[in-house]
């Protein structure tokens, strides 16, 4: 078993190692959003039960996106960032609807908004404001309009859902800082 685990893990490295430590990092955070996708509508039913289901399933259409980031990112370095930069944003407003607004999964446009922000260089800082600026755009135009999701959960099942969703984004906001954070270190001396 051990050593399948070292090939698969081998295997996912080398599927997001890229010449562009901007998009080696950005395949990470896409590969874990792929490796996560799978397990979103299980948090879900435990939390808030599987009343929601077959309509949670739909949350699994943003896996082939996410694990489509790499070799995107292959063609074209920029062309891979942009598109996880659209696809997280794509996703968190899918969710929120799927859902409902007060699961609280619009919280997730925070750290796509982080996410756009330390994709891009400074050089290319025209791509990175509006793909940035996108969720806070999504947030503005979208909070309190959107029609009402498939399945509906009692009060205390969405309460359960915004401690679950508020947690999560957090979390994966700490991770960005935390992988993204590894380009600016210094390099260590002797």
């Amino acid at each position: 078993m051990l050593p399948a685990l070292n090939r698969t893990r081998t295997w996912l490295a080398d599927f997001a190692a890229n010449d562009d430590p901007l998009a080696a990092t950005g395949n990470l955070v896409a590969l874990v959003l792929a490796g996560n996708a799978p397990f979103y509508p299980l948090y879900v039913a435990f939390v808030a039960g599987a009343g929601g289901m077959p309509w949670l399933l739909l949350t699994l259409l943003s896996f082939p996106f996410f694990l489509a980031v790499p070799a995107l990112s292959r063609i074209q370095s920029r062309l891979g960032r942009v598109a996880l930069a659209l696809m997280t944003t794509g996703n968190t407003v899918f969710c929120t609807w799927v859902i409902g607004e007060p699961s609280g999964i619009e919280l997730f446009l925070l750290p796509c908004a982080m996410l756009a922000s330390v994709l891009f260089r400074p050089s290319e800082r025209l791509l990175m404001l509006p793909l940035a600026g996108l969720p806070v755009v999504a947030y503005l135009f979208l909070h309190g309009s959107y029609s009402p999701p498939p399945h509906v959960y009692q009060d205390v099942e969405y309460a359960g859902l915004l401690s679950m969703n508020a947690f999560s984004a957090a979390m994966i906001s700490i991770f960005i800082g935390m992988v993204f954070a590894r380009l600016y270190a210094e390099p260590a001396r002797p």
